[in-house]
């Protein structure tokens, strides 16, 4: 388990985490997600001990890390897949890992064939896509078989596969009762891999919650119409209530009515309806809402 009690983080002016709260629990894949700048990587790194919080505590299992001798048994993490000795290969990086752990060597096999570079053990790394060595950093966090793990946007430079192989992974580790918590810029992506997401915007908490209730909060319902007279219907439905954007042609988005009461009123005001379907806005859409205030830098903005 890891429990962060109001942590904060300021770097003169500049407060990249601000009173931060929240429990990650053992069991469950749980999102670490906002937009860039948000503060997540300052907060896992202050989980790890290697940035020092300016008020507040962070601990894993009850204890700070910077207390546990020997960290790779007790918290497995890949902040940066780019950060290794280039001129050294997987097998012998994980090895000088091993040794300063004291793990025994035969898990430097183990995990390589786990990542799926028991082939490249030999090679330098210097020569390895991204991809590889977000594989061989998520090796080196699973080296000392900790119950806790932290993956900093682990899935950047993977390939399809590779995303599914690591969608398939976390969710294996929760499941044998270990507490993941992986951070992400990407909703989409942690729609398929979280169980629980936790959001942060500006260092600050938006949002902890399963995915489920993320959903059932944020993500907003409509209906999509057809009809040959928008303008017929759209005056109907917006004098019950409803709130009606044209979308050019006979194509008209309604929220606040549901698609069975649109079908009663168009019939009894003989508009004629083409297509009528109800649908829930994606949680991409939904995160990109509840952050919108918190992105640091927009595409586009006035200079």
């Amino acid at each position: 388990m890891i429990e962060s009690t109001r942590l904060t983080k300021r770097y003169g002016d500049t407060v990249a985490v601000d009173d931060l709260t929240f429990t990650v629990e053992p069991g469950l894949v749980t999102g670490f997600l906002g937009p860039n700048g948000a503060g997540k990587s300052t907060t896992l790194r202050m989980i790890l001990g290697l940035n020092a919080p300016t008020s507040g505590t962070v601990t894993v299992d009850g204890v700070p890390f910077t207390r546990r001798p020997r960290g790779l048994r007790h918290v497995g993490a890949l902040l940066d897949a780019q950060d290794v000795h280039g001129g050294r290969s997987a097998r012998a990086h994980l090895a000088a890992l091993a040794r300063g752990n004291r793990i025994p060597p035969s898990r430097v096999d183990a995990v390589l064939r786990d990542v799926g570079l028991t082939k490249a053990a030999g090679r330098r790394i210097g020569g390895f896509s991204l991809g590889m060595k977000q594989r061989l950093g998520i090796a080196g966090a699973l080296l000392g078989d900790p119950p806790v793990l932290l993956f900093d946007e682990p899935l950047n430079g993977l390939d399809p596969e590779g995303v599914l192989w690591v969608r398939g992974l976390f969710r294996k580790l929760a499941s044998e009762g270990r507490t993941v918590l992986v951070s992400s810029h990407m909703m989409a992506e942690m729609e398929h891999t979280a169980d629980r997401i936790i959001v942060i915007g500006r260092g600050r908490l938006i949002a902890d919650a399963s995915l489920a209730e993320f959903s059932a909060r944020h993500a907003s319902r409509g209906v999509t119409v057809h009809t040959p007279d928008p303008a017929a219907l759209e005056a109907v439905l917006v004098a019950e209530g409803a709130s009606v954007q044209r979308e050019g042609g006979p194509a008209v988005s309604v929220t606040g009515l549901t698609a069975a009461r649109i079908g009663d009123l168009a019939h009894r005001h003989r508009i004629v309806l083409h297509e009528l379907a109800a649908h829930t806005s994606s949680l991409e859409s939904a995160f990109m809402s509840l952050t919108a205030d918190s992105v640091e830098y927009l595409a586009g903005e006035p200079r």
